[in-house]
């Protein structure tokens, strides 16, 4: 069974920083794609940043920029740091591990709990 465990968030002045941690129970180097989404209440989940076992990461438009999503192997964890941070910016934040297949009915996505990101303006 896989487990993904988040950490680091708070309550933080908008124009601060904060770094979230997501450590993975297996090698984060078995999911093709690791990332980070958010979900405010009322609002849908939303992808926030996305990095990929074969190379690069992707950005919503609205944290391009503020946002830095990195992974350490030797640690099994997957971060995001974030910068100039906005009231907009608060969220539960979650972690996603995929991975994927040639058929993409047998697509597996893993969840970890979630951390709150509070910021206040």
């Amino acid at each position: 069974q896989v487990h993904l465990v988040e950490s680091g968030g708070g309550l933080v002045q908008a124009g601060g920083s904060l770094r979230l941690s997501c450590v993975a129970s297996h090698s984060i180097s078995s999911f093709d794609a690791m990332a980070w989404f958010r979900q405010a209440p009322g609002n849908q989940r939303e992808l926030v940043a996305s990095i990929y076992t074969i190379g690069g990461s992707n950005y919503a438009d609205s944290v391009r920029g503020r946002f830095t999503i990195s992974r350490d192997t030797t640690k099994n964890t997957v971060y995001l740091q974030m910068d100039s941070l906005r009231p907009e910016d608060t969220a539960v934040y979650y972690c996603n591990g995929k991975t994927t297949a040639l058929n993409p009915k047998y697509d597996r996505n893993y969840w970890g709990q979630g951390t709150q990101v509070t910021v206040a303006s």
